[in-house]
């Protein structure tokens, strides 16, 4: 019986550890598609991680904006063309999962912009799958 208690418990660890592995795999793979969709001057293909909806909240250097379609619009009005937006290099720092269905990455952003200078920061990002896909529902970066 204790061998089978003990069975139990292992595959259990080892199909949630497998799962979460799998999980950071799709959200890294989501960072890597934004980050090559700023650098082609795509802010419509950047915003494609972010959760299409009123109540998404981004939170920078000029206070709370919520709402999908004003995030696009502020990223637009603020980066204009490919010279503002430079070339994006992401560094993550942790990712940490609190739930099943609930993330969060801390990381670095930085933009190599020759024209107007370097910019960068950090951000956290929270991330909650949302019909099988993993979507940023708020962003933090200063």
């Amino acid at each position: 019986m204790k061998k089978l208690i003990f069975f139990l418990l292992l595959s259990t660890v080892c199909q949630v550890n497998a799962q979460t592995n799998d999980d950071k795999a799709q959200i890294l793979k989501i960072l890597d598609r934004q980050t090559r969709a700023w650098n082609d001057g795509d802010v419509n293909n950047f915003m494609k991680g972010y959760w299409e909806s009123d109540s998404l909240m981004y939170i920078g250097k000029s206070g709370v904006t919520y709402g999908f379609h004003k995030t696009l619009e502020n990223y637009k009005k603020n980066y204009p063309n490919k010279a503002t937006m430079g070339v994006l290099a992401f560094n993550i720092l942790k990712v940490n999962f609190i739930s099943s269905d609930a993330c969060f990455v801390v990381g670095k952003w930085h933009l190599t912009r020759p024209e107007k200078g370097d910019i960068g920061g950090h951000y956290t990002l929270l991330w909650k799958k949302i019909n099988g896909e993993w979507l940023i529902i708020a962003d933090h970066s200063s």
